[in-house]
């Protein structure tokens, strides 16, 4: 195994909200869905053999007014159709009761949802790789895989590397080795990064949030909104939003990656979905610059937080697949080169769903390269 950076889950796995979802936001029958669910059983079971520390604290989704029961309710058909374990509704009485500082008219309840330190999980895998006699070099960087004859040859910073098939893993960088291996740009997506930033409640103001509370989402997209959630070493943060980021592996809002900044805004996909969309990227950029707008969207269910109750904390990037028409792409997905299997988009619930993932890239590549 190779990994680019000097230890591993530096950036997605590293730099996100802690949850271990329970299914509830997928279309049942997609691949989130199923892998959701699975990967959050094999999570848990994973942390009880290797004594990684999770709780079980359970979440709320929100809606604050009438216009928000519609898609709330929608929610609870796909949690149910998905087989969330203890999914119910609740009213506003039920939800002060879980959540003293929380305003809305009604709630789903999700006691199977939990918290949990990814990069505990990822070190974890690591020494398990190296105890069945894998080998996992740090610091290498694959630039290419070269297909030919009956093998994969990785060019990496550290020379080459042959192997009979290889697993591609680039998270934000995933589009540009499918390209730099001889996969069809023609029939791939594009990789957009958005950077989420958090804001940290201030010690005083933790009490406000008990556990996890997440606003009823927009349908249009795959992010699930700013939401504020406990996190497994007792801070509480508030976020994320999502913003284009200008260097796909950049964390403050003045890193500019060249390269990275030429290829988003060149992106015809991108200003497809910011033709369609652009009011809701204003507010975006508007909450990320703006610390009181930002506070606002928690305020909807949150109504006693203030902007004097928070700072900044650190952020994110998330891997957003485009498609050639500018729609987002809301599925996992993986392409097939010769002899090289890559995961092309797996954003959330990708830490919930990766041992599930791994099962299916595992039976994938069995199959596809028919090995014995």
């Amino acid at each position: 195994m190779l990994e680019k950076e000097a230890r591993p889950a530096l950036h997605q796995t590293g730099r996100n909200s802690c949850i271990l979802h329970s299914g509830v936001y997928y279309p049942p029958g997609s691949l989130k869905a199923e892998l959701c669910l699975r990967g959050r059983d094999l999570m848990v079971r994973l942390c009880e053999r290797e004594a990684i520390p999770y709780e079980l604290c359970g979440k709320v989704i929100v809606a604050v007014d009438e216009s928000e029961l519609g898609p709330l309710a929608e929610l609870e058909r796909r949690g149910l159709a998905n087989g969330v374990e203890g999914l119910r509704r609740i009213g506003p009485d039920e939800l002060r009761e879980l959540e003293p500082h929380c305003a809305g008219i009604a709630a789903l309840h999700l006691p199977s949802t939990g918290i949990l330190d990814y990069r505990l999980v990822a070190e974890a895998l690591r020494a398990r790789i190296e105890a069945g006699g894998g080998v996992v070099r740090l610091g290498v960087r694959v630039e290419r895989l070269d297909e030919e004859g009956n093998s994969v040859v990785a060019e990496t910073s550290a020379g080459e590397l042959a192997a009979s098939y290889a697993i591609a893993c680039a998270g934000v960088q995933s589009d540009r080795l499918v390209e730099a291996s001889g996969g069809d740009p023609g029939e791939q997506t594009s990789i957009v990064p958005f950077r989420g930033d958090y804001m940290a409640l201030r010690p005083h103001a933790r009490h406000l949030c008990r556990n996890l509370i997440y606003p009823v989402p927009d349908a249009r997209f795959p992010f699930l909104g700013v939401h504020v959630s406990r996190r497994p070493d007792g801070e509480v943060w508030a976020g994320p939003n999502a913003v284009l980021a200008l260097a796909r592996e950049g964390y403050r809002r003045r890193d500019v990656d060249l390269r990275d900044a030429y290829d988003a805004l060149t992106e015809r996909a991108f200003w497809r979905l910011a033709r369609r969309y652009w009011r809701t990227g204003l507010g975006e950029v508007v909450r990320d610059f703006v610390p009181r707008a930002f506070v606002a969207a928690a305020r909807r269910y949150l109504p006693e937080l203030s902007v004097r109750d928070v700072e900044p904390a650190r952020a994110g990037i998330r891997a957003q697949a485009l498609n050639a028409d500018g729609t987002l792409a809301d599925d996992f997905l993986f392409v097939r080169s010769k002899h090289a299997l890559h995961v092309q988009n797996a954003p959330s619930p990708g830490a919930t769903s990766s041992l599930a993932i791994a099962g299916t890239i595992v039976d994938r590549a069995f199959a596809e390269f028919a090995i014995d």
